[in-house]
Formats: C-alpha cells, structure tokens, sequence
C-alpha cells in the first residue's frame, strides 16, 4: 500500500491531499489485472470506475485507429471521470498485461463525505488547470 500512496501523491488531482487522505484512497481504490490487448475503457461508453492508476504494464489511448498516448507504469487516466458522468472520450486498450488501481466515482464520494477537505483540495487543482489554460489561450 505505501508504493499506492507514493504514486497516488504523483497524480496532479491528488497532489495536494495529506497521508491521511492518500492512505485512506488506497485502501478504498482495488487493483485490477488485464490481459494483454483487453478494451479497458470505450470511447462513447459510461462508467462508475472514474480513475485508473497504471501499477505495471501499459495502454494506448485510440480514438478510432489512431493512438493518441501510451501510458506506463506511475501514469494514469480517468480521473475526471471521478467529478462527472460525461461518456468515455477514447478507447483504452493494454498493450501488455496490465495491473491498474482502480477507484470508483460512488467511492471517491464516499471518501469526500468521510473526509469533505478532499473536496477543497480538488478544487483547488481544477482551479489551478482552469488558470493555467487560461494563460495559456491570452498569451
């Protein structure tokens, strides 16, 4: 659980919760494991698992035939899937066998209702990325 939290800490939505929070969100989160060339996520498609922390292997992100990213180990994907319900905007697929840690949207609410400072901390984060795109579209 301490290398989770290690990596939990490294996800920027998550950087600014303290050990009492990341320990709490490993224990919640559940690990799971994919063949190699698994479908994990459909472009289109709904899900309650909001976030995905890669522990070993890797994916590619595809819209259609086209490879958007690879991700590996310590990467991540999802995680705006834990604050709304919008529908899957790529494919994810493995490309090697592939453990990931896994946190549902109703279980990163529960840890907001246990812990309502995690909620703050999130939106400070999301008004980091807003001011930063906003920079970055006036300049």
């Amino acid at each position: 659980m301490a290398q989770d939290v290690q990596l939990l800490k490294k996800v920027p939505l998550f950087s600014g919760f303290g050990a009492r929070h990341l320990e709490a969100m490993a224990k919640t989160a559940k690990e799971m494991d994919y063949p190699a060339g698994a479908t994990i996520l459909r472009e289109g498609e709904q899900s309650n698992i909001g976030f995905y922390l890669i522990l070993d292997g890797q994916v590619e992100m595809r819209k259609g035939n086209q490879v958007l990213s690879r991700l590996g180990a310590g990467q991540f994907f999802g995680e705006m899937a834990l604050l709304d319900d919008q529908p899957r905007s790529a494919d994810v697929v493995t490309t090697a066998p592939t453990k990931c840690l896994v946190l549902t949207r109703w279980d990163f609410k529960g840890l907001v209702k246990t812990y309502p400072d995690i909620a703050l901390s999130v939106m400070q984060e999301l008004a980091r990325r807003l001011r930063d795109t906003d920079r970055t579209l006036s300049a």
